[in-house]
């Protein structure tokens, strides 16, 4: 199948590929369908694009890449819910917000998605740990 993104031309998928948030995502709540891809040019980031509104697609980042020693533990409601056997089957993802300047690039630590790959459930998190912000800047100052 394909889809005609607004942003990211044609992107090709089969039904494996698609990743359900029974909840929707903050925003999104009637949206439950959704595909990952990586960012062409920059593998670093991903792409969570709905496939029921080709307009809504989600820039991601390993939050690993922006904090080393990130860690949380995933509430056993959302372990049931997301049908998590085991760590290796979690893939845990944060939201980016862009910017013309790179400097102003955030990542969202305090909202990690949580994706089960392999039942393909996924649901995002609020954190109730003041460690990690909403808007953690993804290049610090000291970075090159």
């Amino acid at each position: 199948m394909d889809i005609v993104t607004k942003y990211h031309g044609v992107r090709e998928y089969s039904n494996e590929d698609i990743i359900v948030f029974k909840k929707g995502l903050p925003g999104f709540k009637e949206l439950k369908n959704f595909i990952i891809f990586p960012l062409e040019k920059n593998e670093v980031f991903s792409i969570l694009h709905s496939i029921e509104n080709i307009e809504v697609g989600l820039v991601l980042v390993s939050p690993f890449t922006i904090a080393k020693d990130y860690e949380f533990k995933i509430p056993d409601n959302y372990i049931k819910e997301l049908e998590i056997d085991k760590p290796e089957e979690v893939l845990v993802l944060t939201t980016v917000t862009l910017s013309s300047n790179i400097k102003n690039m955030t990542t969202n630590l305090k909202a990690p998605i949580i994706i089960n790959v392999k039942e393909k459930l996924g649901e995002q998190l609020i954190l109730d740990n003041d460690k990690y912000k909403i808007k953690e800047p993804l290049f610090k100052e000291n970075d090159n």
